[in-house]
């Protein structure tokens, strides 16, 4: 095929589901209330996905975790990454203090090690999620 070599990346931003080569199967109808289909189509406009994705993705999670919520937790990780490395910005900038006036606290390297070490974690983290 021509797409052998092709990888696939995640995509955020996706509403569908990607299409499957042998195409769909089973039609299933469901019947909601008003109210159902309300709180559904407001749920699904939150999460920016279609409605049946949004009850196939919920209904087939093992975690019951949809797209959307591990959407958010990848993105709330990454600015506590962005966090991280401007409070080591801040710590290098201490450095630099230091290294003018010959004197620097042994918190500060205890800290900037702590620092790397969570940013690693976190890191580890989103690439378990992904």
């Amino acid at each position: 095929m021509a797409d052998e070599g092709f990888t696939h990346r995640f995509n955020l931003s996706r509403r569908r589901r990607e299409n499957t080569p042998a195409g769909t199967k089973k039609r299933r109808d469901l019947w909601v209330t008003v109210e159902e289909e309300a709180a559904l189509v407001a749920r699904a406009e939150r999460e920016k996905v279609t409605v049946p994705n949004l009850l196939i993705t919920a209904a087939l999670s093992e975690t019951q975790e949809t797209t959307t919520e591990r959407r958010a937790a990848i993105a709330e990780l990454m600015s506590l990454h962005n966090l991280l490395a401007r409070s080591s910005n801040n710590i290098n900038q201490l450095a630099r203090q230091a290294n003018a006036t010959s004197e620097f606290p042994a918190e500060a390297r205890e800290a900037l090690k702590h620092i790397r070490s969570v940013a690693m974690r976190i890191d580890d983290a989103i690439d378990g999620l992904m």
